[in-house]
């Protein structure tokens, strides 16, 4: 698993892949931070993440994700990656870990906000570690989705479109409703840590990555 981990996470910066999700991120921070501090005073660190979460990650998951599987595919080298020693388990959690550890690399660059907002009125950290926290959770079950949908197809530019319609869906009720993830999260903005907002995400992770695993497994067995 780590020996994926380490070439996926590396992949990510030896490609424009991993500095255009950064960018995208901090403009969309940056402009959410303009509007709302800058512009009318409005020192809250939960709805910053908040925005970001339901703006910027539409478009920084499918570029994250689009390439998971479906690179492999197109270059002809999964069947390397099928046949290696490597257990489908592995591979699919390498390379989640990896897109995960990109994430979290990229909410680092957020405290520099934090920073910021301290000249003019420190936020409360507690609660600022609790939205960042919100953020990951939310990524990465949005993560696990487009992941999974890259697995089912060998086209990026196919893979990036589904992931969207399966990302922040709109309100939904019943079982179904597991599927919006913004839903889920609207109480890591206040600060407050939610196991009605933990566990629904929690449960979308481990059904993508499931069906991932399903998927490329049912793959190898028929290479």
């Amino acid at each position: 698993m780590w020996a994926v981990y380490k070439k996926e996470l590396k992949s990510y910066f030896l490609s424009p892949i991993g500095y255009i999700a950064i960018g995208i991120f901090l403009i969309v921070f940056s402009l959410i931070f303009y509007l709302t501090t800058i512009t009318v005073r409005q020192y809250d660190m939960g709805n910053l993440y908040y925005n970001t979460a339901r703006y910027g990650l539409l478009l920084i998951i499918p570029i994250i994700t689009m390439r998971m599987f479906a690179e492999e595919r197109k270059n002809g080298t999964e069947q390397l990656l099928l046949t290696s020693p490597r257990s489908i388990t592995s591979i699919v959690m390498g390379k989640f870990l990896a897109a995960v550890t990109l994430i979290a690399i990229i909410l680092a660059f957020s405290l520099l906000y934090y920073v910021i907002l301290c000249f003019f009125k420190a936020p409360n950290l507690v609660s600022t570690l609790v939205c960042m926290l919100g953020f990951l959770l939310v990524s990465m079950a949005a993560i696990t989705a487009g992941m999974f949908v890259s697995s089912i197809t060998e086209n990026q530019i196919v893979a990036a479109p589904i992931t969207l319609l399966l990302l922040f869906l709109p309100d939904l009720t019943g079982m179904l409703s597991i599927i919006n993830l913004m839903g889920h999260y609207q109480k890591f903005p206040a600060g407050i840590i939610s196991l009605n907002e933990i566990v629904p995400l929690v449960a979308y992770m481990v059904m993508f990555i499931l069906f991932t695993i399903i998927i490329m497994q049912r793959r190898k067995s028929i290479k």
